[in-house]
């Protein structure tokens, strides 16, 4: 008997509706929106997924996967100017099959990720068929208009505005990020912070031992705001004192031939390795093997690549004025530096490289902060209570 049930509570069915899901080729994207789901299941909440996108990406293909998920493309316009129509568009697509669903398996609640499309989406799904939605905020721009400029932007903002005020609850991944949508919306938002969790069993402490060489790990899009150049010259800075010293980055973006220049630049091409994308089981493994966590990004409404680094026992380095830094206590289970601070980071660095047992001593206090408040289960039992008081 499920603890729902001997409790007196019958289970509750969510549609979750997602741009952000794994597929075959790629576990890791939006991996935060899936991983819950299995302990949900655990405290009496079923989902169905319908991951959208769409039409003029490439064709996704599901994963296998216990879960009941479909994954659905739709028409819209493609770049910014699409943004503000892409829920209208996707409610036309999905509407007929969420009156299928509803039929065969009674929804009780619809929870969409991120305002557009899908919040848009939710809320005239819940016009037409009387469902409540519930929608979450998974970054710092909330309103869309960082994304899209001008009158497109104005026009997500709105439309936002207006998923946010119809919503039962907006769920956001930190305070940081449920500020940014107060701000936008008026103290009579219902509002929740909900931190994402981590898998502690698959991001556990590694028992081999270690090489000796000491390894600096970056996960993360190469994109400007990550600070990955800032990361590379602290690097070159401390290679006179640390001549085995060596950097990972794992990720991909548009800034990649940028940072190939800078470390040929800095005569450091046999300490940086680009790994490019990998699977979760790879960036738990390279977690594992580092020595020191850093991802130096100056705008991040939180990041699971911190939690998950430190759910592997490792001192991780973030930003402060980021939603990362209401988690990370600095000097206790982490460090936090001044975005673009160099000087900051090389210094950060540099002492937790020096010493062994302070960095072994950061990386247990950060594991012991991942299991006490931020795994999976927590999460799903967060999210069960504000999935029944929203339909209550």
């Amino acid at each position: 008997m499920s603890a729902p049930e001997a409790a007196g509570a019958r289970s509750i069915h969510v549609l979750t509706l997602t741009p952000f899901y794994p597929s075959e080729h790629d576990d890791a994207g939006g991996c935060f929106v899936a991983e819950p789901l299995d302990w949900l299941s655990k405290v009496g909440v079923m989902n169905a997924v319908f991951a959208v996108q769409p039409f003029y990406r490439a064709k996704t293909r599901a994963r296998q996967s216990a879960s009941s998920e479909e994954w659905l493309r739709y028409f819209s316009l493609p770049g910014g100017l699409g943004l503000p129509t892409a829920g209208a568009f996707l409610y036309a697509r999905i509407v007929a099959r969420v009156r299928e669903l509803q039929r065969s398996h009674q929804i009780d609640l619809i929870h969409a990720h991120a305002p557009l499309p899908c919040g848009h989406a939710a809320m005239l799904l819940s016009a037409e068929l009387g469902l409540p939605f519930v929608v979450s905020v998974h970054g710092l721009d909330a309103f869309s208009t960082e994304q899209v400029r001008g009158r497109a932007g104005e026009w997500c903002r709105r439309i936002s505005q207006r998923v946010y005020r119809s919503s039962r609850r907006v769920i956001c991944i930190s305070e940081h990020v449920r500020e940014r949508v107060l701000e936008g919306t008026g103290p009579t938002c219902r509002t929740s912070v909900v931190y994402n969790g981590v898998n502690a069993e698959l991001f556990s402490p590694g028992t081999e031992p270690q090489s000796g060489k000491p390894i600096v790990l970056s996960v993360g899009n190469l994109i400007p705001i990550k600070g990955h150049a800032l990361l590379i010259r602290a690097i070159a800075a401390l290679a006179a004192e640390f001549p085995a010293i060596s950097l990972e980055i794992i990720g991909d973006g548009a800034e990649r031939s940028h940072l190939e220049g800078l470390v040929l630049e800095l005569k450091i091409a046999d300490r940086v390795r680009f790994l490019g994308r990998q699977s979760r089981q790879q960036v738990a493994a390279a977690m594992r093997r580092s020595s020191v966590f850093a991802l130096p990004s100056r705008y991040e409404g939180l990041g699971c690549v911190y939690l998950e680094a430190m759910s592997t026992g490792k001192p991780v380095i973030g930003c402060r004025g980021q939603g990362i830094a209401e988690i990370i206590q600095h000097g206790t289970n982490g460090f936090l530096v001044g975005p673009d601070n160099e000087r900051e980071l090389t210094l950060a660095l540099g002492m937790l490289l020096r010493d062994d047992m302070r960095r072994r001593n950061l990386g247990a206090a950060a594991r012991d902060t991942i299991l006490e408040r931020f795994t999976l289960a927590h999460q799903a039992e967060i999210l069960a209570r504000i999935y029944r008081e929203a339909i209550a």
